[in-house]
């Protein structure tokens, strides 16, 4: 029996950008598993990531949709890094996994 490989990496929805007083919610920050420091995070830069939810209408024959988005820069010194996403992920979503795609690949 083969074991399973699956083409991504967990990683949560930790909150929009923001400062004191302003959120930028176009931008959201990610915690990939695995990684602590801003050089592990830069293999991550450029990779698409992907919010996978269920819905409750069917469209196309499924109810599962997906939010398409890419890693655009690392973000403070644990390993954080920056996304931006087709449509801003919903305040909902703050805390749930994301999939970080080990694609395009630039190695």
């Amino acid at each position: 029996m083969t074991a399973s490989t699956r083409l991504y990496v967990k990683g949560k929805h930790l909150s929009y950008q923001r400062s004191k007083r302003v959120v930028n919610p176009n931008v959201s920050l990610v915690k990939i598993e695995g990684v602590s420091t801003p050089e592990e995070a830069k293999f991550y830069l450029g990779k698409r990531v992907a919010y996978v939810y269920r819905a409750d209408k069917e469209v196309r024959g499924s109810k599962i949709r997906v939010i398409w988005g890419k890693v655009v820069r690392t973000h403070g010194n644990s390993g954080a890094v920056r996304a931006r996403f087709r449509h801003n992920l919903p305040a909902k979503t703050f805390g749930s996994s994301l999939r970080i795609m080990l694609y395009p690949s630039n190695i």
